[in-house]
């Protein structure tokens, strides 16, 4: 693919932990992925299917979910009820036949902002070797 080509990617990220890890790792000015546009909810457990497939439809490349580590999740169950979800979405993309790669999970703790920048890069580079979403709409901002 080409070098030029940049992923739009959606980020849900949990307001607790995993966008916090995002604002730390700016903070501390660790090079982010320009591909990710975020979008902070209160918690991974309240990221609807819905918003993944809908994102993926109107141009998205890939989406990432992050939260708070199993356990430790401010609401208790959160991030378990979005790891199940996670798990009903990689199948029913597999079932309609679309690349699962271009979905994913992470649990990024509020003091974990290098780890919040290798996942997100890593993501990138890879949604960039699958290329453009071939089932998209043109209108992604």
């Amino acid at each position: 693919m080409n070098d030029e080509y940049t992923p739009k990617i959606i980020g849900f990220l949990c307001n607790w932990c995993a966008y916090t890890g995002a604002d730390l790792a700016g903070v501390s000015r660790i090079q982010i992925t320009p591909s990710l546009r975020i979008i902070r909810v209160m918690c991974s457990g309240r990221i609807d299917p819905l918003f993944v497939l809908k994102g993926l439809l109107k141009g998205a490349d890939g989406v990432m979910m992050m939260g708070c580590h199993p356990g430790d999740c401010h609401y208790q169950k959160g991030n378990y009820s979005a790891r199940r979800r996670y798990v009903l979405l990689q199948k029913l993309f597999e079932d309609l036949g679309f690349e699962s790669e271009r979905i994913g999970l992470w649990w990024v703790s509020a003091s974990e902002g290098p780890r919040y920048a290798q996942v997100s890069s890593e993501f990138s580079e890879e949604i960039k070797k699958l290329g453009p979403n071939p089932v998209r709409e043109e209108i992604f901002i």
